[in-house]
């Protein structure tokens, strides 16, 4: 299983695609912008083409990780997508954060194929992607991932099995769910603390070693503070994020009354222009 194609060279995929070459795979790369794959050439070496059906055809593993789940459609489902160039018995595995729907719709395709397909967001962010320490959450099945998990070690700090098709992509909304409480109750209580007179940077030192840290306060209590957000996940992913995760909730009957609200606050952000803001902005609307 030495030869891999990586379709989507974003802020994700470029270090994750760069990671799989940098371990002795032998990777080919497309990217909708083709400068973006001929940088990623220049940096890693590697192979690119021209449409992911090209990229897809020799390879014994396919990685996707693009936007959303009409871009994940296009670029295997188009008429130059993966799909109509894949070979037979080959395993495609998507890091996209995407719905469970078309999860369970590009796995059925597959079957009918005679390929694997695992659904497999991924969490850590860019940092995660460039140090190679993303966590994988895993949809499919246990053969096609026994195949596929040596190969995501490249990247990954630990990946995990969670079922069938569908469960890696639920498995990325209760991630999603998460952290948005948590940046809403740490942009509140830096907030309450600015307002008391604290410094919240000593406060943080003492409370972030107890029941209250977090990674979000390890790693955004000093850059919320500063007022600086030109970096990490950016809202409107978060916001597309949050929405698959809504609109999940109201298929299966679940109640998200936090995750409604701190939707509609990076709403609020998104109206201040913090579109591509990092996450942690939450505290900008206070």
């Amino acid at each position: 299983m030495n030869k891999v194609s990586f379709i989507g060279l974003g802020v994700m995929g470029f270090p994750m695609a760069g990671h799989l070459q940098n371990s002795g795979y032998q990777v080919t790369v497309y990217n909708r912008t083709a400068k973006k794959a001929q940088d990623w050439l220049e940096q890693f070496g590697g192979a690119m083409a021209a449409t992911p059906a090209e990229a897809a055809k020799d390879s014994d593993i396919v990685f996707i990780c693009v936007g959303n789940d009409d871009d994940l459609r296009q670029v295997t489902l188009g008429p130059d997508g993966v799909f109509s160039g894949v070979k037979a018995n080959a395993i495609v595995v998507d890091h996209t954060t995407a719905s469970a729907t078309v999860a369970r719709e590009l796995a059925q395709k597959a079957n009918e194929m005679g390929i694997g397909f695992l659904d497999a967001p991924v969490s850590g962010g860019e940092a995660g992607a460039v140090n190679g320490q993303l966590t994988v959450m895993v949809g499919g099945e246990q053969n096609h991932y026994a195949i596929v998990e040596s190969t995501m070690q490249a990247y990954a700090k630990f990946s995990k099995l969670l079922g069938p098709v569908g469960s890696g992509q639920l498995a990325k909304m209760m991630n999603q769910i998460c952290i948005a409480g948590v940046v809403q109750g740490l942009a509140e209580a830096l907030h309450f603390g600015q307002n008391a007179g604290l410094d919240c940077m000593q406060v943080v030192e003492v409370i972030s070693q107890g029941a209250a840290g977090s990674w979000q306060m390890d790693n955004r209590h000093k850059t919320m503070l500063n007022n600086e957000y030109d970096f990490g996940f950016a809202v409107d992913w978060m916001r597309k994020d949050l929405d698959i995760a809504l609109t999940e909730a109201k298929n299966n009957g679940s109640t998200l009354p936090l995750t409604a609200l701190v939707d509609q606050f990076y709403a609020d952000v998104q109206k201040n222009g913090g579109n591509r803001w990092d996450t942690s902005s939450l505290l900008t609307r206070l």
